[in-house]
């Protein structure tokens, strides 16, 4: 089998993924006049971006499909249509989720045709679509970790936002306090990635590759004193734990019942959104650290070109455009549905200009998500099977609420499963 032909390639700062085929997007045709562009996503703002693309161009069109997000949902649907062969030109992927696309063959690779604006991002960023040592995509965003809070009832209740995790439990006994029904934040049971962030944020690696083959630390120290962490939170009652998005989970901010968010950057334009009424009440602080300013990374968006697409100069073109143009960033933040960071620095100021803080109180959270980016916190790296470790870490985690299993017994959950996978996948894995 193809899968175990292929050698774990290391690629830049650390980052690995097993290097599979894929088409070569430098051999591809020029761009035809008229030629449609095929495009799955669904960021907030895309449809805008959308607009403005085939409104300012005239030889490239893109025929825009909204899918959902998630491991069932855009991504069970884009592996489908490639193994169907009728996948989209270009496709919205998070930086987690690209090396399995990669590692299953269904990426071109775009090294030389991108080698022209691979100098426009940081090196801890590109490093995340570099996987043996050519580049599969182009990002879009980075994703900081902040800390939204209701600034209105903290102020009245003389709660300090908090800069430390031990000052966020001790918030946390305060809002309780205040309020027996309040809570300062939610542990979400049907999202790993939040607990992938926190514990990148503490130092945690859950991957790095050792020679040729993979090494796996889901369950590692620091992952684990973050695990343990929450777990306390939940077990004293002092976060709510409900389904993240959900409608009970935006109704207890609407009743007052929930004081804070420990999200990403692009929660700003979620709670915008969703939360009309509160214009004016809500702030943006640094996600609370555990002694030293560090973020991890939330999400954040990439975007790639199918192997089976005719398209790839144009496609190519897209993508460009959809990352790194002032108007593409203009016409997205201005949905007012999306407060996304862009990954090029030289388009922060374009960001901030284009997102209307007024609901922050016009609080500079720009400023406040450009130095947080800055703390994030190098050497992370995402494993080749992170579409099955997240669905193996969200079935664990639906546990926890019931009493059945603890966050930190998921850790051990999700690294066994992965270890499991890998190996069926005929790559290596080094002994712990």
């Amino acid at each position: 089998m193809e899968r175990k032909r292929a050698a774990v390639a290391v690629a830049v700062l650390g980052m690995a993924v097993l290097a599979a085929c894929g088409g070569g997007g430098g051999d591809a045709a020029p761009a035809a006049q008229g030629t449609q562009v095929t495009f799955w996503g669904w960021a907030k703002g895309t449809k805008e971006v959308v607009d403005a693309f085939n409104k300012s161009h005239k030889d490239i069109q893109i025929k825009f499909e909204e899918i959902p997000s998630g491991n069932a949902g855009g991504y069970a649907k884009f592996s489908n249509a490639v193994k169907a062969g009728n996948a989209p030109d270009v496709m919205s992927f998070e930086y987690a989720q690209l090396p399995d696309f990669v590692n299953q063959g269904a990426l071109q690779d775009l090294s030389n045709d991108v080698a022209d604006v691979k100098t426009k991002y940081p090196d801890n960023v590109f490093s995340l679509v570099t996987l043996g040592g050519k580049t599969w995509a182009l990002p879009m965003d980075a994703a900081p970790q902040v800390f939204f809070y209701r600034k209105d009832l903290f102020e009245k209740n003389k709660i300090e936002a908090p800069k430390t995790w031990d000052d966020f439990r001790k918030a946390a006994e305060q809002v309780k306090k205040a309020d027996k029904k309040a809570r300062i934040a939610t542990f979400f049971p049907d999202d790993p990635g939040v607990l992938a962030a926190l514990s990148w944020q503490a130092g945690g690696k859950w991957f790095a590759t050792e020679g040729d083959a993979w090494k796996v630390s889901i369950n590692d120290a620091a992952s684990k004193k973050v695990a343990d962490y929450w777990q306390g939170l939940v077990k004293d009652d002092l976060v709510k734990v409900q389904p993240s998005f959900s409608q009970e989970w935006n109704a207890a901010f609407e009743d007052d019942t929930l004081w804070g968010y420990v999200g990403a950057n692009w929660g700003a334009g979620v709670m915008k959104g969703n939360h009309v009424g509160q214009s004016g009440k809500w702030a943006i602080a640094p996600v609370p650290n555990w002694g030293t300013p560090a973020s991890g990374m939330l999400g954040g968006t990439t975007f790639g070109v199918s192997k089976t697409s005719k398209n790839t100069k144009a496609a190519v073109e897209v993508i460009k455009w959809l990352t790194g143009s002032e108007d593409a960033w203009k016409a997205r933040l201005a949905s007012g549905t999306s407060s996304g960071f862009p990954a090029i620095a030289d388009l922060v100021p374009v960001a901030a200009k284009s997102f209307d803080a007024s609901f922050y109180g016009g609080q500079d959270i720009y400023a406040l998500f450009s130095d947080a980016y800055k703390t994030i916190q190098p050497g992370w790296t995402w494993g080749p099977s992170m579409v099955q470790t997240l669905t193996s870490f969200k079935d664990a985690l639906g546990k926890v609420s019931s009493g059945e299993t603890t966050i930190p017994a998921t850790l051990d959950t999700a690294q066994q499963a992965t270890v499991t996978e890998i190996k069926s996948r005929g790559l290596n894995v080094a002994q712990q």
